[in-house]
């Protein structure tokens, strides 16, 4: 994930493990660092960008402006890496809440350092910090479905992954990121392989460089995970199931590398990453069991992050919860199923509150929707449909398009798919596919004007479902 030269200080990595979760510890040093006696401004992790993973999002935000008062502070020393450092918190913070503002005091902090190292003729400090800088935009576009980042990725990474250090590993990995990404987004088998091949030696070289760094080691690890993300998505999408059953090996030897009681953040997220990717294998293969262990290990997840430690990652392990138990209620047929899946899928909603801008935003309003239809088809209970049409049109009259245009895009994009889901159950009401489509045509004009691509094809995907009922 996030990495220094610095390796954990001896307090946290020598002696007896507690009994208590590592959360728990986390509230300990909470406690402790937050006496009159601990000033705070310093920071609580000195820079061990490894020991991120035991606070909150809280503690996060506090370490992330210490970290600013560390890197201007005049007397500070090496101020290019304690800007670095800055960069990497920051960086974290976006990650778990979805905010545009830290993500974008990550990405200035990392030009800052990169500045400073180049002034002082330190290529490796500028290769490092390019890494960071690339990374951030990496983040953003996977946060914001803002695929024209991609390019600014690529021109910041090919020039370091000639380095032949972690950072050149990274970059590489960040390249082969991108390409992945695009084969997620419309390549196919081939294309899913050729990523993950890119993959292959600088993740090698960052196992390597993890045995005397566990930052490192970290970061290897989340490699492993984004390689796994593509690889069971491509998978997913492609219905291949080899592609997937290559996703849970990485995840499993990510998993290896990990001590869930020092790293339980990663490891609750790959936990997840690996449920997640059990029930869309269950999926393809129609096995019961295997969908009911997916939902097990995302519950699991679950309970390993309490939502004020990542609300982000909480809010993102509901939606995929919910995707799995409609997996599980489509290979049974159990109403209950797809109840408990509409339960999460609003657990997500109501905790992303007003962050339209957010990918996860999409998938979340899209499986809602979705899990309506088949439990109003499975129970015969058109009522379900009539009063999740008439909450989207509520609050699409009280929407205002100008102030909130994502947003506005957003409930016109659900509103169609349950206008489609109405006549897939019913035959009936080609009025209701009219008004799908000029529901979709609507969002889609916002998703081009917003630049939000990821939203420009899930409404183009309707309107070419509409396009083919129409034809046929």
């Amino acid at each position: 994930m996030l990495w220094t030269d610095m390796t954990p200080t001896g307090l946290f990595r020598s002696g007896t493990v507690p009994e208590f979760r590592m959360f728990e510890f986390g509230r300990q040093l909470r406690r402790a660092f937050e006496t009159p006696a601990s000033p705070p401004r310093d920071g609580m992790t000195g820079g061990d960008a490894a020991l991120l993973d035991l606070l909150d999002l809280r503690l996060l935000k506090a370490e992330a402006r210490a970290a600013d008062i560390a890197a201007g502070r005049i007397s500070a020393r090496d101020p290019a890496m304690r800007q670095l450092d800055a960069a990497l918190v920051w960086r974290e913070v976006a990650r778990r809440s979805g905010d545009a503002v830290a993500l974008r005091k990550a990405a200035a902090a990392a030009e800052s350092a990169a500045t400073k190292f180049e002034a002082a003729r330190r290529p490796a400090g500028v290769a490092r910090a390019r890494v960071e800088q690339a990374f951030s935009a990496l983040l953003g576009a996977e946060l914001f479905g803002d695929e024209g980042l991609e390019a600014a990725v690529i021109a910041t990474l090919t020039p370091v992954a000639a380095d032949p250090g972690p950072a050149g590993a990274l970059a590489l990995c960040g390249l082969a990121g991108v390409d992945g990404r695009r084969a997620l987004r419309g390549g196919g088998v081939e294309d899913a392989l050729a990523a993950a091949g890119r993959f292959e030696a600088p993740l090698r070289r960052l196992d390597q460089a993890g045995k005397g760094n566990v930052a490192l080691r970290m970061a290897a690890a989340e490699q492993r995970a984004v390689l796994a993300d593509i690889l069971a998505g491509c998978g997913a999408r492609l219905k291949d199931q080899p592609l997937i059953d290559c996703a849970l090996r990485e995840l499993a030897l990510a998993t290896g590398t990990l001590d869930p009681d020092y790293e339980p953040l990663m490891s609750a997220r790959i936990t997840a990453q690996a449920g997640a990717a059990r029930a869309a294998l269950a999926e393809l293969t129609a096995d019961t069991i295997a969908a009911a262990d997916g939902v097990q290990q995302l519950t699991d997840a679950l309970e390993l992050i309490p939502r004020d430690h990542s609300p982000l990652d909480w809010t993102r392990i509901q939606a995929q919860l919910g995707q799995a138990l409609q997996t599980l209620g489509e290979l049974t047929d159990a109403p209950r199923a797809f109840d408990q899946a509409l339960r999460c899928y609003d657990r997500a909603v109501f905790d992303l509150g007003g962050e339209t801008a957010l990918a996860l935003h999409a998938c979340v309003a899209a499986g809602r929707a979705n899990c309506l239809g088949r439990l109003a088809e499975l129970t015969g209970d058109l009522a379900v449909l009539d009063a999740a049409e008439a909450a989207m049109l509520t609050d699409l009259t009280a929407r205002n398009p100008g102030q909130d245009p994502t947003a506005w895009a957003l409930t016109q994009l659900g509103l169609a798919r349950l206008y489609e889901l109405r006549v897939e159950i019913t035959g009936r009401g080609d009025h209701r596919l009219a008004n799908a489509a000029m529901a979709y045509d609507a969002a889609l004009e916002v998703f081009s004007e917003q630049g939000l691509r990821s939203l420009c094809d899930l409404a183009a995907q309707g309107l070419e479902r509409l396009r083919e009922r129409s034809e046929a």
